[in-house]
Order: structure tokens, then C-alpha cells, then sequence
């Protein structure tokens, strides 16, 4: 049955497009928040009230299936927004969330803060410099970013890079369905996009942001108090593009950027 929730606006869409990613407030609630954070928390191998324990800048954690995180995943805001920025019928709902990047007030470098996009397939390659993504982006939707804690200008927000993805598109373009690798992509360290205008995905716990599959984002070093958790996902797709449907906004921002018909 088709979803009769709207989400996002027609300005939001159109911001998307343009941007490449859209924000959304309250996507899910806070007290899902405090119960993933308990999970993640316990697994983390620190004490959330001994700070000594907290010896890493970064703890890396894999995917998880426990209730609090499929229900962040799939409540009816956000599977609107799936079906407004993705297409309708065209993504397969989360089962689970991950990876997390747990990242703790630190003077540390994390080693992990260089600009990058999120390939999405080849991965069975055992060099993950050998990843792939194509201009249709197979094998992902979309990149995601849930916020399950509060993430202010400190807490090591992503940095995003407004527009990047159209960018990344025209260099895709010429590679086909094969794609260019991670180590084609990052060659010149993202060059092409360093003059966009950035920004961070801030936002208290229950935030998520929704961004274009090709969007140039990094890390950052955590400067302020608490430990940032959040989760930064794909939406996996059903298949492959199917030029019988109209585009969706993912699909328009590509063929705008590279100068084709939609």
C-alpha cells in the first residue's frame, strides 16, 4: 500500500537535489535513542562514568539488529523520506543499523578524518581501496547518518560538503556501470570539491540526515564532552536503476549534474 505520510517538503526535495543531503528533526524518538545508547554503550568496553576508561578517540562498532535500532530505522517519518528521496517501492527497509564510529572527547588524531565518499560495491575485494561506486550507484540508495546522541558543533560532527555530489557524478560518468574504484576517486584527495561551501550534521538524538550516495563528507576529532554516537548506514536498494519509472531525486541530481535529460 502506497505511504500517504509526507515527510519532506517540496523545498526539502528540491534542497536535496541541489545540496545533497536533507535534514530531519524527531525522526525518532529519544527514549529509542537512550536504549540504543545503552547497547552501544555496554559494547564501547568503557564506563560512561569513569572518563578514564575513555582511552580511545574513536571505538568502532559493527552492525546491530537489537529492537532500538530497527525501530530508529523504520518509523513512518522516515520511511516517507525513503520513499520521497529514494522512490517509492524501490529500497529495502532496515533490518538493523551500523557500522558506529563511537567517538570520544579526545586530543588524539582518530587517523579517520580525511574527505571520502562511501563506495558500495566490489566488496568482497579484500583491498577496500578497490571498492567501487558508478554513476547509477548499485548498491545504494542512499547514505544515512542517524544521530543517537546530541551532536553539537564539538561532538565531532560530520562535515559535508554541500553540492559535492553532483561533482563526483560528472567523474563517475565516463566509467560506466564498472565504475571507478575508491583509490580512482580519492586520487587527487577530492580536489574538484574543496571550494563547496561545508557544513556539519548537527542535531540533537533522534536527528537523521539523508544524503545523496555520492556526497563528499568526513570525520573530524572530538572536542567537546560527551561521546558522539551515530550510525552511518546505507539504504540498500531493490535493483539496479529501471529507466521504466520516473527518476527519483537521487536520480535527478545525477543526470542534472551531468548535463542529461530527467
Amino acid at each position: 500500500m502506497p505511504n500517504q505520510l509526507t515527510a519532506l517538503s517540496e523545498a526539502q526535495i528540491d534542497a536535496f537535489i541541489a545540496d545533497g543531503f536533507v535534514r530531519i528533526d524527531n525522526a525518532f524518538s529519544s527514549e529509542t535513542a537512550a536504549a540504543a545508547r545503552a547497547i552501544l554503550w555496554r559494547d564501547t568496553g568503557c564506563d560512561p562514568s569513569d572518563r578514564t576508561t575513555w582511552t580511545r578517540p574513536v571505538v568502532r562498532l559493527g552492525s546491530y539488529h537489537d529492537a532500538p535500532f530497527r525501530e530508529a530505522a523504520n518509523t513512518p517519518i522516515v520511511h516517507a523520506a525513503y520513499d520521497q528521496i529514494a522512490g517509492e517501492g524501490r529500497w529495502l527497509p532496515p533490518q538493523g543499523l551500523g557500522t558506529f564510529p563511537v567517538r570520544f572527547p579526545s586530543d588524539e588524531d582518530p587517523g579517520d578524518a580525511g574527505w571520502h565518499v562511501d563506495v558500495s560495491f566490489g566488496l568482497e575485494n579484500p583491498d577496500f581501496m578497490e571498492w567501487r561506486a558508478n554513476v547509477k550507484s548499485s548498491g545504494r540508495a542512499l547514505l544515512m547518518l542517524f544521530l543517537f546522541s546530541d551532536v553539537g558543533p564539538d561532538d565531532a560532527p560530520t562535515r559535508i560538503r554541500i553540492g559535492s555530489h553532483g561533482e563526483i557524478a560528472r567523474q563517475l560518468l565516463p566509467y560506466g556501470d564498472l565504475g571507478a574504484t575508491l583509490r580512482q576517486l580519492s586520487a587527487d584527495g577530492y580536489a574538484a570539491t574543496s571550494d563547496c561551501e561545508e557544513t556539519l550534521a548537527t542535531g540533537p538524538a533522534g536527528t537523521v540526515y539523508l544524503c545523496h550516495p555520492f556526497l563528499v563528507h568526513a570525520a573530524q576529532p572530538h572536542r567537546g564532552t560527551e561521546p558522539r554516537f551515530m550510525a552511518q548506514p546505507p539504504l540498500v536498494p531493490t535493483g539496479e536503476f529501471d529507466p521504466a519509472l520516473p527518476p527519483s531525486p537521487v536520480q535527478i541530481a545525477i543526470r542534472k549534474a551531468c548535463g542529461l535529460a530527467f
